[in-house]
């Protein structure tokens, strides 16, 4: 996805979750479905978007993401939070809960 489409993802979309990982990254492929998982169930009104960092270097450049994994949250098209390399799931939903729950109900 060049950086035109992620940017139209982010504003056509009131929440988007944005995972750049890479495919010779063992951490990343772990992580992903547990990112995942913990996004279906608490909170399925986010758009989940996967972003192969290494096949599209110049968009994860343009995102500041230099490290992987990196999972960046928009919330009405601005960047809510950012979590790279060692991320805890369990803090990563505890993060989100609070503004979600706001911006949703």
């Amino acid at each position: 996805m060049n950086i035109d489409q992620l940017n139209n993802k982010i504003k056509s979309n009131e929440a988007v979750s944005i995972y750049f990982s890479g495919q010779t990254c063992g951490v990343c492929q772990v992580l992903k479905p547990k990112i995942k998982e913990v996004l279906d169930e608490n909170f399925p009104k986010i758009k989940q978007i996967y972003i192969d960092a290494s096949e599209f270097q110049e968009t994860a450049a343009n995102f500041n993401v230099f490290t992987i994994p990196t999972v960046i949250v928009y919330l009405d098209g601005k960047e809510f939070l950012r979590q790279s390399r060692h991320i805890s799931v369990s803090n990563f939903a505890n993060e989100l809960q609070r503004p979600y729950n706001l911006y949703f109900d």
